[in-house]
């Protein structure tokens, strides 16, 4: 019997490499583990018909002493990342029976290691939400507490790896899309420098933002799954180089920053303080110097380059090439009924919003002002940078809400205001367990996020590590 509950890649690996059990059994285990769960939790849209074929071809790679780190260790994968051969809906009516026709770069990355695709998981609508009721395919349940959402826009990969009906996920972080979900979930989501990873194969939502990103149980195993996905590609422009960033030097005494005075508004959860604070003294008991600084509210900047890039992004599905296909009277009239039926309404709320910000007359006004602010940002972040080696926030304002409770768009907008700023500059963010918050009786996971300069992902996983060590002692 292999306990899923306590396994992890590292492991895993170690277990299948000793042959104390196969990568078929390991499939197998959480086949029937997503058979007893997903039903309620919804956290995978489909499960694949070859996960034990996959699972063969790892042991005979794992026979023939040539195993890799991921080497039969099971996957599951965020719906709009493309793999040859399966659907990928992106959580969306308009592509509900798209076939994709090659592999995302991560995915051949993963492939050549010999890692087990278990299945696609739900999202929001093309990576548009913060809960992943935005999904066409209904909502992705908490685990721990199935009333509450799991977060989004990757909820299904995060319920997936929190509930043990997988042992590693992928997901894509748009402004806190791997982040949020993992916090709610108690999970590790880790979001690497814009360009560290690939983005070709992954279904666009705001080009300048998107990352591809490990979702794990462990810092070690996020660490793990994302060397094995990182590096340049030929296909994708974006992606930079190991030398791209100055290295981060080793230092004696770690210098964290802590922006009490955005963490000290209202609209942050008392019970999300409290447990911030405490979090900030159990670093303080590690040696690291804790030092307050500034950072803006950047909701607002967000929000108008998403909706701009949104806009354009999902401009192709029209119904033509590929994806839903509605006829009417003629040309104009099939892009409105294959668009109005296709997307849900979050998706078209943000198109029209972009359409708005980009058009005539507030281009300017709207759009080129927040590049320009983006750019001042960018700056002030240097500067900070230079100050301290680490930001630390909270990952959420509040624990995972109920399902129906943030109808007003607006109000789910606000539950982001402290991971978009990593994707605005592009730098590495990570949100890690720290600890639970009773509410109607329920244990529900709190986290917190670590932010670093960029190409500074060493930096993270290092700290994360020594976090990790006295969180489990405690």
């Amino acid at each position: 019997m292999i306990d899923l509950a306590t396994l992890t890649i590292v492991k895993a690996r170690k277990a299948l490499d000793a042959k104390e059990f196969s990568a078929v059994d390991l499939a197998q285990a959480y086949l029937a583990e997503i058979e007893k769960k997903n039903k309620e939790l919804n956290a995978y849209l489909e499960v694949f018909g070859d996960v034990l074929e996959q699972a063969k071809i790892a042991d005979e790679i794992i026979g023939r002493g040539e195993s890799y780190a991921l080497t039969g260790i099971p996957f599951a994968v965020k719906d709009l990342i493309l793999i040859n051969g399966k659907k990928a809906s992106a959580g969306s009516k308009i592509l509900e029976n798209y076939v994709a026709s090659y592999d995302a770069t991560v995915i051949a990355k993963l492939k050549k290691q010999g890692a087990v695709f278990l299945g696609r998981t739900n999202m929001d609508e093309f990576a548009l939400g913060s809960s992943t009721e935005n999904s066409a395919y209904g909502v992705t349940r908490n685990p721990h507490d199935t009333v509450r959402v799991s977060g989004g826009t990757s909820g299904g990969s995060a319920c997936a790896v929190a509930s043990s009906m997988a042992l590693g996920a992928l997901g894509s972080d748009t402004g806190g899309s791997i982040r949020q979900p993992s916090a709610f979930c108690g999970v590790i989501g880790f979001k690497p420098t814009y360009g560290r990873v690939s983005r070709y194969g992954l279904m666009a939502a705001t080009s300048s933002f998107d990352c591809v990103g490990p979702i794990a149980k462990n810092i070690q195993d996020a660490e793990i799954i994302f060397d094995a996905i990182k590096g340049t590609d030929a296909l994708d422009s974006t992606t930079i180089t190991e030398t791209t960033y100055t290295k981060v030097n080793k230092k004696e005494k770690i210098v964290i920053g802590v922006p009490w005075e955005l963490i000290n508004q209202d609209g942050v959860n008392s019970k999300v303080k409290n447990n911030f604070k405490e979090m900030v003294k159990n670093l303080e008991s590690l040696g690291f110097e804790i030092k307050d600084i500034k950072l803006p509210n950047c909701l607002a900047l967000y929000y108008i380059i998403n909706f701009a890039e949104v806009s354009t992004n999902l401009a192709r599905f029209d119904g033509v090439r590929y994806g839903l296909h509605i006829d009417g009277k003629n040309l104009l009239e099939d892009y409105f009924l294959s668009k109005g039926k296709g997307f849900g309404k979050e998706s078209r709320r943000r198109i029209l919003l972009g359409t708005y910000v980009l058009s005539a007359g507030y281009y300017d006004a709207y759009y080129g002002k927040a590049q320009k602010a983006r750019v001042a940002l960018r700056t002030e972040f240097t500067k900070v940078f230079s100050e301290v080696d680490l930001i630390l926030t909270p990952t959420a304002p509040g624990p995972a809400w109920k399902i129906g409770e943030k109808s007003d768009p607006l109000s789910m907008y606000l539950e982001d205001i402290f991971t978009v700023t990593a994707n605005i500059v592009g730098v590495p963010a990570v949100s890690i367990p720290s600890g639970f918050t009773e509410v109607e009786g329920k244990k529900l996971p709190l986290g917190i996020q670590f932010m670093a300069s960029h190409g500074a992902e060493e930096s993270l996983f290092e700290v994360g590590k020594k976090f990790e060590s006295i969180k489990n002692k405690n």
